[in-house]
């Protein structure tokens, strides 16, 4: 009988075929005992206990052991259809033949389990294996699900669920009908554990190379064993890997997006620079040239000086979207020398002129400030910038501020105003493109003076922050590295 035919029998069932096994066995041999010696009949029950144990197992074949040497008693050792042993030396027949049928028994029916069990181990390492191929190949997070389910149902006849998240929030929000505390306990201490109100409910960290990525909640159709847990843990191993794979995968592509649409938009910005820059320089001369003249009537005079002046905000705003564009694409090369900051301030006072109107302005520079390594024109222009919204967005009398001091292995030089403040000065969101203030739409601009700002600091190698002052206006702090400044001997007269 094969092993598939009787893995499906009860014990009950194994035991009524052995009986029957010895039963037949003894029917077909009593005919022959004037034929055959007592030693091959013995030999007989023998193979039949070998065969029970291969086909029914450990208790089917002690059945047949301890069935067999009745049977040789009552059917083939004389008095035959009794009990009695006429010679004593049959008990010697009787003991060897019982201890011989049950070491046979118990060996061929250990050897039988433990080809099973390596069969077991052999279907479920393929099964593993296939479920981690399956998984490497997987290209979103719903395929990740139904392979792991698939995964659990036929090996251990349970269900499962994922709770992905890295964070006790994430993990928390994903719970909803399962035990949030122990799915974060899971999550930090990084242990498996069974939820005691569930029964047979195992809790699973999804542990990756980098971090962890959520809870494996596996409901297992039966007290799993040893083995069991082991397969579990390897496949919450496997299912981590895949997912932290697909989280790099998604911030890879949005990564590449985000670099292909900044390429695309920063040659879109300098051919549009490149094209505007000429004819919009010549408009300037021309509404200039036409402002001057002696003979055009005053009402013409004015509205040149109008053309003249929105033609040069045009040409400022293409001056910044070519400079913005020529510091994304990273052609920009810093022409660095150990100056003074004075100088770049006194300059960018100078270049503004009538900009800043009537505000006040204050300048606090102390004289100790070291030498600083940066680029001269491209930090006059941040300061230009700063300055022209700090005008923008003051009061007409307001003061303005110009400060440095030292801050650690930095110089901070700040401008300050009393405007509205910045809306949201933590998140910096204002120094990206294109992007203003809530409710400063009457004011003119495009957003991108403090994105070049950031743009050009950032290249230096400093930090641009925003601030809101406890007592109103707004605060940009520029914070450059000090550096080694060179030591400047003195001169011999």
């Amino acid at each position: 009988m094969s092993r598939l035919a009787t893995d499906h029998l009860s014990l009950r069932q194994k035991l009524a075929l052995s009986v029957l096994a010895c039963v037949l066995v003894a029917i077909v041999a009593a005919p022959l005992r004037e034929v055959l010696d007592l030693a091959n009949m013995v030999m007989l029950f023998l193979l039949v206990v070998l065969v029970v144990a291969v086909s029914l197992g450990r208790a089917a074949a002690v059945l047949a052991s301890v069935l067999s040497v009745l049977l040789f008693d009552v059917f083939f050792v004389p008095p035959h259809f009794s009990l009695a042993v006429s010679n004593l030396q049959y008990l010697i027949t009787f003991a060897v033949m019982l201890a011989t049928a049950l070491i046979t028994g118990h060996l061929t029916a250990t050897l039988k389990e433990q080809a099973a069990e390596a069969q077991r181990r052999e279907r479920r390492t393929r099964a593993l294996y296939e479920a981690a191929s399956r998984l490497a190949g997987a290209l979103e997070m719903g395929q990740v699900r139904q392979i792991v389910d698939g995964f659990v149902a036929g090996e251990l006849g349970g269900r499962c669920h994922l709770l992905l998240g890295d964070s006790p929030a994430a993990i928390r929000d994903a719970a909803s009908t399962f035990s949030a505390a122990l799915a974060e306990a899971v999550l930090g201490d990084g242990c498996r554990r069974t939820d005691p109100a569930a029964g047979d409910r195992y809790y699973l960290p999804l542990r990756a190379p980098m971090r962890a990525r959520g809870v494996l909640v596996v409901d297992s159709g039966s007290p799993p064993g040893e083995d069991e847990l082991a397969l579990l843990d390897a496949l919450a191993a496997l299912t981590a890997i895949a997912v932290e794979r697909l989280h790099y995968v998604e911030v890879a592509q949005q990564s590449e997006v985000q670099m292909a649409t900044e390429r695309l938009r920063s040659s879109i910005l300098s051919a549009l620079s490149h094209d505007l820059r000429t004819p919009l320089t010549v408009l300037v001369g021309l509404a200039d040239s036409l402002a001057l003249a002696p003979a055009v009537p005053a009402a013409l005079q004015e509205n040149a000086r109008t053309l003249r002046d929105q033609a040069a905000r045009l040409a400022g705003l293409v001056a910044n979207l070519l400079e913005m564009a020529r510091l994304n694409a990273g052609s920009v090369t810093l022409r660095q020398e150990w100056q003074p900051l004075e100088e770049v301030v006194g300059s960018s006072l100078k270049l503004l002129g009538a900009a800043l109107g009537r505000h006040r302005l204050q300048v606090d520079l102390p004289r100790d400030l070291p030498l600083l390594r940066f680029d001269a024109v491209l930090i006059e222009r941040v300061l230009c910038n700063l300055l022209e919204n700090a005008a923008k967005y003051s009061p007409a009398d307001g003061e303005i501020r110009i400060a440095a001091a030292l801050a650690g292995d930095c110089v901070e030089l700040s401008v300050s105003d009393q405007g509205p403040g910045f809306p949201e000065p933590d998140g910096g969101r204002v120094c990206e493109m294109f992007v203003r203030g809530s409710g400063e739409s009457t004011t003119p601009g495009t957003g991108l003076g403090l994105a070049i700002c950031r743009a050009i600091v950032d290249a230096h190698g400093g930090r641009l922050r925003l601030e809101n002052p406890a007592g109103g206006g707004a605060r940009v702090v520029v914070a450059l590295p000090r550096g080694e400044p060179p030591v400047i001997e003195a001169e011999v007269l």
